[in-house]
């Protein structure tokens, strides 16, 4: 259930900044790469912690959540297929930093 949450909650985040900043796609913002993006870093790595042992898939989830506001924004065009190879790249740093928030929340607690 954790998960379908961060989905929506990610698609909700990625919707406030197109509204925010007025930018169709959340990665036209003018401060994407200086506010909302870095702000997924902590997102993610709070998803991480609920998620624990699949914490990666936080940023993963709040990264192509950015798909569905692109999609209802702007439509599917030929730039489609880039956009999604983007969102890949996009989504590594930001799992590896959900990852190891979740295997921190994992991990074994000393006695």
């Amino acid at each position: 259930m954790n998960i379908f949450f961060m989905m929506i909650g990610g698609a909700a985040y990625w919707f406030l900044v197109t509204k925010v900043t007025g930018a169709a796609e959340p990665w036209d913002a003018e401060t994407y790469w200086s506010v909302w993006y870095p702000v997924s870093f902590i997102l993610s790595a709070l998803g991480g912690l609920l998620l624990k042992r699949r914490g990666w898939l936080a940023g993963m989830m709040l990264t192509f959540a950015q798909l569905p506001v692109m999609w209802l924004n702007t439509g599917s065009g030929p730039l489609w297929l880039i956009g999604i190879i983007m969102l890949c790249a996009l989504a590594l740093p930001v799992s590896i930093v959900s990852a190891v928030s979740g295997w921190i929340a994992a991990r074994p607690q000393p006695a």
